[in-house]
């Protein structure tokens, strides 16, 4: 048999994927993959609860079209995020885990937490226990609604559990060092080079014009997102095109006056197969990302996915776009400096030679590549190689 990852996810495999979904799904060519969603309330109405029963049972599934993973949808009892119920939450989080384990008849290689959730508690010394960090969560509280004392505690119990912490950029991995963790490795997010490989083959959505550059955001509209660089490309002669879901709350009266400009596009949340159209339309992809300490500990996915898909970059300065270390993507830390940067690289955005180069140099953070390393961290074996084609007789 191969070894078995437990990989706790921060999210649903039902929401959008994020870096825990993608590496985890890239592992599969290394292990075999128990993937347990966060736990669901047996209260909570069929029409949010995906997979999870209504009994205080776990819920197996398979997901279709992939092997090598099976995925765990513990239950919950009602009210399970707060202070009092949530004491009880993680054990019978771990209980049921451990029930699928012996469902299965496998003692895991290692339990990977993906959150600051109590899940690497109690495991045999055998089990080799990992902090999976894609973000600052105690910088992000109050982006994410949550309480920061509680997520101090629980980042320094994590901390403590994990054999491995594995962080996501130099700055997280920095912080988490000074904190006490016994060994630190950085592993940032990679892209899905597939995905976005035919992007100039999908068909352009309706709307967009044609007269003029496009520039584009794609992602979640929150309070990561700088809007004075937005509203300084805006009034440059191209559209600037948005696409992704909006934060509630998130500056309605300023959001919905960029929105309204004349050359201002808003898609709204999209689709994930209808992307790469959108994409297809843009000429520069954004990372306007604001100069904050948890955006300054990330490693945005979309700096990658844009130049998988051969487009031009400009992103705000941030130390993972300096750990790329590459000519293909122009940082500036000014709204005047952003729109000069997104002036600049206009006419060379669709050079067929840059786009060549963006895609290749995409190709070499890829998650194949970052799931390989991370299976190097683990001692895992490597993953088998394709087959060679063969030639037909």
């Amino acid at each position: 048999m191969r070894p078995l990852l437990v990989f706790c996810a921060g999210t649903s495999w039902d929401g959008v994927a994020g870096s825990d979904r993608h590496l985890a799904t890239a592992l599969t060519a290394h292990a075999q993959v128990l993937w347990v969603d966060p736990p669901v309330s047996v209260a909570t109405p069929a029409r949010y609860r995906g997979s999870a029963g209504r009994r205080l049972t776990p819920r197996v599934s398979t997901v279709e079209g992939l092997d090598g993973l099976v995925r765990l949808t513990p239950a919950a009892p009602p009210g399970w995020t707060r202070p009092g119920v949530r004491l009880a939450t993680w054990p019978l989080v771990r209980t049921q885990l451990r029930w699928m384990l012996r469902k299965l008849g496998a003692r895991p290689h290692a339990v990977v937490a993906c959150s600051l959730d109590d899940v690497l508690t109690g495991w045999p010394r055998a089990v080799r226990t990992v902090l999976y960090g894609t973000d600052d969560y105690v910088a992000g509280a109050q982006l994410m609604g949550q309480d920061g004392m509680r997520l101090l505690r629980e980042e320094r119990r994590q901390l403590a559990e994990a054999e491995l912490v594995v962080a996501v950029s130099p700055v997280l991995a920095e912080r988490w060092s000074g904190k006490g963790a016994r060994r630190v490795e950085v592993l940032p997010n990679g892209c899905d080079v597939e995905a976005y490989a035919a992007v100039d083959r999908a068909p352009r959505p309706a709307g967009i014009p044609t007269d003029r550059p496009v520039v584009g955001l794609v992602g979640q509209l929150s309070d990561r997102i700088d809007l004075d660089l937005l509203d300084a490309v805006a009034r440059l002669d191209c559209t600037l095109l948005i696409v992704g879901p909006r934060r509630d709350g998130w500056e309605p009266e300023r959001f919905a006056a960029l929105a309204a400009r004349p050359n201002v596009q808003y898609a709204g949340p999209v689709p994930r197969q209808e992307l790469p159209g959108y994409l297809n339309a843009m000429d520069i992809g954004l990372t306007p990302y604001r100069d904050s300490s948890f955006n300054r500990a990330s490693f945005p996915l979309k700096t990658l996915e844009y130049l998988a898909a051969g487009r031009a970059v400009v992103s705000t300065d941030l130390p993972a776009t300096r750990w790329l270390a590459t000519d293909l993507v122009a940082t500036a830390r000014t709204p005047d400096g952003f729109a000069a940067a997104v002036r600049d690289a206009l006419p060379s955005a669709r050079d067929p030679r840059l786009v060549a180069r963006r895609q290749e140099f995409a190709g070499t953070h890829s998650w194949q590549r970052r799931a390989a390393d991370f299976a190097a961290l683990l001692d895992l074996p490597a993953a088998a190689p394709a087959p060679e084609p063969q030639e037909a007789p």
